[in-house]
């Protein structure tokens, strides 16, 4: 598969000169002595029979430019995705790795990075260690590396702060402070676990007063229209009465005629403005004394009360619109969690006390 070459000159003398053929194109490296010369090339012929040969030239791009290539090469991205990324590159990760070489990215350097990131930005640190992980894991699989330098155990995992879970008494008061035309956008949110793009994107066609439910099937944002970010997004759920009442209410005196007319419109033709059912939340959540509860919090609330219901883990990935059972298992902790309360008022009973 190779060969080594003596070659000898009135300056330098003899050195020796191994050459190895891979996909066609012959790679070749000088050696002082031969001893040096027979061990890269059996090096390299091992890697070669072993399907792990990386040619070094392929790991000079740097990571800024190899992931500027990775981003555009990912067509089938959402913009709002794309966004993201562009977002944890520029932000996170070229300023601080982005000149490195992609054969010089070892794995010290990758958990030296991680590790100050974690300390200033925990919450956003996981996103940008998975972001990495990926595009490193895409230049193995090209060649560019013999391997990921991405080796940081539990890095990709989340550890956000538990989000607090509203009472329906304090949903309740928080509805009544909102403007009468966005207080069914908040029980969509708490009752039916319906993200703020899911809630933008209804149009009345999705509401099913008879039958007791609604339909999702796409979503409102800054980024415009389009599906849910997965199969499993797209989803018809059942309305508790509460709901059903209120939509019908709604349906009556904010809604166009039309299947396709907006259930929250805003200017012109398109649905209300994401900012504008933020800020709706914002004042409703202070006049009701809630300043900590943010609007995706209503949704985390529904799916709590869901899991303490008994809902199934497949229950609550149908509920959610959740497309693996990671998301869902989060609020299996409200069953262990009131299953734990039980326990201790059933020791009350056995004491002889109530609690």
């Amino acid at each position: 598969m190779g060969y080594i070459t003596a070659r000898t000159s009135a300056t330098k003398g003899t050195r020796y000169q191994a050459a190895v053929r891979v996909r066609g194109k012959e790679r070749t490296k000088t050696f002082r002595r031969r001893l040096d010369a027979q061990r890269w090339l059996a090096a390299n012929e091992t890697d070669l029979a072993r399907g792990t040969y990386v040619d070094p030239a392929a790991g000079r791009i740097t990571l800024d430019a190899y992931a500027t290539q990775w981003i555009a090469g990912r067509t089938n991205l959402r913009e709002s995705t794309r966004q993201k990324y562009q977002d944890l590159l520029d932000r996170h990760i070229v300023p601080v790795l982005g000149d490195v070489p992609l054969g010089r990215l070892e794995a010290a350097k990758v958990r030296e990075w991680y590790a100050t990131l974690h300390a200033a930005h925990p919450s956003t640190a996981a996103g940008a260690y998975r972001l990495l992980s990926t595009i490193c894991k895409t230049a193995a699989t090209d060649e560019v590396i013999p391997r990921t330098p991405c080796r940081v155990s539990g890095a990709s995992v989340e550890h956000a702060a538990e989000r607090p879970v509203a009472t329906v008494a304090q949903l309740n008061r928080a509805v009544k402070a909102a403007p009468e035309r966005f207080r069914l956008a908040l029980l969509l949110a708490a009752w039916c676990q319906l993200r703020r793009g899911e809630i933008l994107g209804l149009q009345r066609g999705d509401v099913d007063l008879r039958g007791g439910t609604v339909a999702v099937e796409r979503t409102w944002g800054t980024t415009g229209l389009g599906p849910p970010k997965t199969a499993a997004g797209i989803r018809r759920l059942a309305m508790p009465p509460n709901v059903v009442g209120a939509a019908k209410d709604h349906l009556k005196k904010h809604v166009g005629g039309e299947d396709d007319a907006w259930l929250f419109p805003g200017v012109g033709t398109e649905p209300a403005n994401p900012r504008t059912l933020d800020r709706v939340w914002t004042e409703a959540r202070v006049a009701a004394g809630l300043e900590a509860l943010r609007l995706h919090d209503l949704r985390h609330t529904g799916l709590v009360w869901t899991a303490t219901s008994g809902a199934t883990t497949a229950e609550l990935m149908h509920r959610g619109g959740h497309a693996s059972p990671v998301a869902a298992l989060r609020y299996q902790h409200a069953t262990r969690d009131r299953d734990r309360d039980l326990a201790k008022r059933l020791g009350a009973m056995a004491r002889g006390r109530s609690t």
